[in-house]
């Protein structure tokens, strides 16, 4: 049965080529996978750049970037660090990226500009360029997917915070949610919004109801 790793490695040869990387691509996305791969990830997983991959496909979604090479980049390594307990896991994903695009000879201003779209999805304000618009909505827009994949996500970042008490978690799981849906809009650009704005704010509301109920 072919892995995921398998199935992506050709679009991420295919990046390194167009992005202008210098070097082997091969030993790069081996540490990807492994980092993606690691055992207490059940959402934050090699599935999610897939599933992000995806998201940014479609010609009038890369259509909307400015420099769709560096966003496809930002989505690779944007959850590349990931610890639940961790505080900076988007900073280290930023600069796990750093070392990757130096190795790479990329340009250091590209390097910034990668390195900021990751520091975008910590989601902590709201997002300023297009590119960083662009790469945030792909982050969320499993907020707005349907009511069989919203609940499989659910289930999976439960399950990656299993260690923390049930009641704990439904406080801040509601918290967190809640921040969500004070928003005056989830999504930056108008094609996610029209997409995703108004079941994402339904699964909102079922979420955090469930969470009030202590799930």
């Amino acid at each position: 049965m072919t892995s995921l790793g398998e199935l992506l490695r050709p679009r991420w040869l295919e990046l390194w080529a167009r992005a202008g990387a210098a070097g082997d691509p091969a030993p790069v996305f081996a540490r990807l996978v492994a980092a993606y791969g690691e055992a207490h990830r059940v959402y934050h997983t090699l599935a999610h750049v897939a599933a992000c991959l995806d998201e940014f496909a479609p010609a009038p979604v890369r259509a909307l970037a400015e420099r769709p090479e560096e966003v496809e980049l930002a989505l690779w390594f944007h959850d590349v660090v990931y610890r639940p307990l961790g505080s900076d896991n988007e900073a280290r994903s930023a600069d796990a990226f750093r070392t990757a695009g130096v190795a790479a000879r990329f340009d250091p201003a590209r390097i910034d500009r990668v390195a900021e779209l990751i520091l975008a999805t910590r989601h902590g304000a709201a997002p300023v360029t297009p590119d960083a618009r662009l790469v945030v909505d792909i982050d969320l827009a499993i907020l707005g997917r349907s009511d069989a994949e919203f609940a499989v996500y659910e289930a999976a970042i439960q399950r990656e915070y299993v260690w923390v008490p049930e009641w704990l978690f439904w406080r801040k799981r509601a918290a967190l949610l809640r921040a969500f849906r004070a928003r005056p809009t989830l999504y930056a650009t108008a094609y996610f919004r029209e997409r995703y704005e108004a079941s994402a704010r339904a699964n909102l509301a079922a979420s955090i109801a469930r969470c009030e109920a202590g799930g």
